[in-house]
C-alpha cells in the first residue's frame, strides 16, 4: 500500500491524497481518499471499516516507511491482529513497486477524465471532481484483463466476472430477427428423414437452408425447398450450424459452374 498525495482538495470533506492497496496475487486494488496529515489512528481506522471488514485480515502487508506505518500504534495493532508488516527500504523502493505502478495508473485514469483542474463534466452537464470518479475508476480497472494473469482482478477475488452497465445495452436474442433472418445454415441429418446412403459416407449436414424467424433462444425456423415442403421447418439451434461456401481456389471443382451448350440448328 502506498499514498497518492499533493491531490487538489476534492468532495465534502476536502480530501487531498489518495491510499492506494494492491493485492499481490490477483492485482485487484482499492482506491481510498483520504488527507495528507490523517493520523496513524484515522489510518488504521480507515483501513478496517473500508477494507478488512470487507475481505478479512491481511497476511502481510507491504508498504514504505512512512511514520504512520512505522508509529508503535499501527506496529502494535497489526502484531495483535497477526499481521506481517514488511517495508521497502530508501535503497531498494522496488519493494514496494506494484504499489507504485499502481499509483501511476491512478494518476493517468484521474488524468484523462479529470483534465483541466482535476473536474470532469459529464454528459448531463454534470461537473464532477477526482474523488467522485474513483468507485468508477477502480470498477474499470478490477473488470480490465491483466496479461500477467490472463484474466481481470475481480474474476480471480471473486470468480465470477462482475456485471457491467454495458451488459444492459446487450438486446436479447429474442429480438435479433432482423439480423439473423436469411442467414444460411446447414442441418444436421440426425432428425432428417431422407433416403440415406451408408451412415459412413453421408455427410452429417445436409444443404444450406435459410433462417427465416427465431423462437425464443432455442429455436429457428428454416426455408426448406420444394422437395422438402412437407417436413418441419422449426429446428433445435443444437441440430444447426453456420453456412460457409466453398472456396473456389481451393476446391475448384466444387459446385461446378453449369456448361453453357450453343444451340443446335435444325435443319
Amino acid at each position: 500500500m502506498d499514498w497518492v498525495t499533493a491531490l487538489p482538495p476534492s468532495g465534502d470533506k476536502s480530501y487531498n491524497s489518495c491510499l492506494v492497496i494492491v493485492h499481490r496475487y490477483s492485482n485487484t486494488l482499492i482506491f481510498l481518499p483520504c488527507h495528507k496529515d490523517d493520523t496513524a489512528m484515522d489510518t488504521a481506522l480507515l483501513l478496517w471499516g473500508r477494507v478488512i471488514c470487507h475481505t478479512g485480515l491481511f497476511k502481510n502487508i507491504m508498504s514504505d516507511r512512512d511514520p504512520k506505518f512505522t508509529s508503535a500504534l499501527w506496529t502494535n495493532l497489526h502484531r495483535l491482529l497477526g499481521t506481517k508488516l514488511s517495508f521497502s527500504t530508501a535503497y531498494h523502493p522496488q519493494t514496494d513497486g506494484l504499489a507504485g505502478r499502481m499509483i501511476q495508473t491512478l494518476e493517468e485514469m484521474i488524468r484523462r477524465f479529470c483534465a483541466y483542474g482535476l473536474e470532469f463534466k459529464d454528459s448531463d452537464g454534470f461537473t464532477h471532481d477526482w474523488c467522485t470518479l474513483i468507485p468508477a475508476l477502480e470498477l474499470a480497472y478490477k473488470t480490465s484483463v491483466h496479461s500477467s494473469t490472463g484474466q481481470n482482478p475481480a474474476m480471480l477475488e471473486k470468480g465470477w466476472n462482475l456485471r457491467l452497465p454495458a451488459d444492459t445495452l446487450r438486446k436479447d436474442l429474442t429480438n435479433s430477427h432482423p439480423t439473423a433472418s436469411r442467414f444460411k445454415i446447414m442441418l444436421d441429418k440426425v432428425n432428417h428423414h431422407e433416403k440415406q446412403s451408408p451412415k459412413e459416407l453421408e455427410d452429417s449436414y445436409v444443404r444450406p437452408f435459410i433462417i427465416i424467424a427465431l423462437h425464443g433462444t432455442n429455436a429457428v425456423q428454416v426455408e426448406l425447398s420444394v422437395e422438402l415442403e412437407n417436413k418441419h421447418t422449426t429446428f433445435p439451434v443444437s441440430l444447426i450450424k453456420p453456412y460457409k461456401p466453398a472456396d473456389k481456389e481451393l476446391f475448384p471443382l466444387r459446385n461446378p459452374t453449369p456448361l453453357t451448350v450453343p444451340p443446335v440448328e435444325q435443319n
